[in-house]
């Protein structure tokens, strides 16, 4: 018997109920009925997102100016050669804007307690897991050398309880407006899921490579590829079965994937070309863990090298996936996954 069950049969309940239900219902949990545990999970939802608007951050100041030296690393780190890095009139690389808010090992000392009381509540409600899940940026001004960076964070939203994977639990979202020299340069928001891990998960019994659907149940979808004002273009040509490659019209380098600018000259105007559907295996990697019920591992993913000098990621059809060799010939080809959605792969020839 847990500690918690312990405590829960002193005071006369199951030993399997949560005795953290005054603080707040766990996520794995049910306690009472259907109605009931949807009443405890509301209030406790509402708790959560009274810190919604409260500071994450308040005043925090970068450790460090904006600097030469981060700057290279950074674009030595990342292969970007863009020489609007370098030089007496060198900007930041705009995807750098978290690094200069970063406290490193040490941490920072601004942090609201605000913050702190919400991951607390939320490991009392046995969501004592934490895996961050994606960021958005927006940049309003570039950052120079010498500019000095300070932020400050909200915390800008909580979700309701979601069931994952990992188990089930609470999406927190923060925003930090980044400024230098007093002038709001950029935002970036950071997502994270506090979840109770999924019972049993690391003891779960090692599945096959291939997992095997019964009968006829239909496989699962696909994911669907996130379609923008900067990819729709692109997204447009597949459904008209051509590959298209963006075009700098300043400089006339090509690039994939589409980018809202130029990485050569950081021009913003561009047209496109068609691919004439070439291409060749520059690196390529098998997947056979994890499993993922829309596909069957294992299977191929090349890095194809376009006969025009760019590279895209895509699928290798046409040969088992260990005939797939660094050099191999493919040509283009567009594969209907399903009704709603259409790839474009490359096939190589069996020998």
């Amino acid at each position: 018997m847990t500690a918690d069950g312990a405590e829960g049969a002193a005071a006369g309940t199951p030993p399997h109920a949560s005795t953290r239900a005054a603080a707040g219902t766990p996520p794995h949990a049910s306690i009472g009925t259907a109605p009931d545990a949807a009443a405890a999970e509301a209030r406790f939802h509402a708790r959560l997102t009274a810190f919604e608007g409260k500071p994450a951050a308040t005043g925090g100041r970068a450790k460090d100016a904006v600097n030469e030296p981060m700057i290279r690393h950074w674009c030595e780190a990342m292969g970007d050669t863009n020489p609007a890095y370098t030089g007496p009139d060198a900007i930041a690389p705009p995807t750098m804007l978290q690094a200069w808010t970063m406290g490193g090992l040490s941490g920072h000392t601004d942090r609201s307690s605000a913050y702190d009381e919400l991951l607390l509540l939320l490991d009392g409600a046995g969501c004592t897991s934490v895996v961050a899940t994606d960021c958005e940026q927006e940049y309003l001004r570039p950052l120079r050398p010498g500019d000095r960076v300070t932020f400050d964070a909200v915390i800008e939203s909580v979700s309701a309880r979601k069931t994952t994977k990992l188990g089930a639990g609470y999406f927190v979202t923060t925003r930090t407006d980044v400024h230098a020299n007093g002038e709001l340069a950029g935002t970036h928001r950071f997502r994270i899921l506090k979840y109770a891990p999924a019972p049993n998960r690391t003891r779960q019994p090692k599945q096959s490579a291939r997992p095997r659907r019964e009968g006829h149940s239909p496989r699962p979808a696909r994911p669907r590829p996130v379609i923008n004002r900067d990819n729709q273009g692109f997204w447009d040509g597949v459904r008209d079965h051509t590959l298209l490659i963006q075009r700098c019209t300043a400089c006339s380098t090509l690039r994939f994937p589409w980018l809202p600018g130029c990485n050569a000259c950081a021009s913003p105007d561009w047209d496109t070309v068609p691919a004439s559907g070439a291409g060749t295996v520059f690196s390529y990697v098998v997947m056979h863990h994890p499993p993922f019920p829309a596909f069957d591992p294992p299977y191929a993913v090349a890095l194809v090298e376009l006969a025009e000098g760019v590279r895209m990621i895509s699928n290798i059809t046409g040969v088992p996936y260990d005939k797939v060799r660094i050099g191999l010939p493919v040509q283009l080809e567009f594969l209907r996954v399903d009704d709603t959605l259409e790839l474009p792969v490359f096939r190589a020839e069996a020998g």
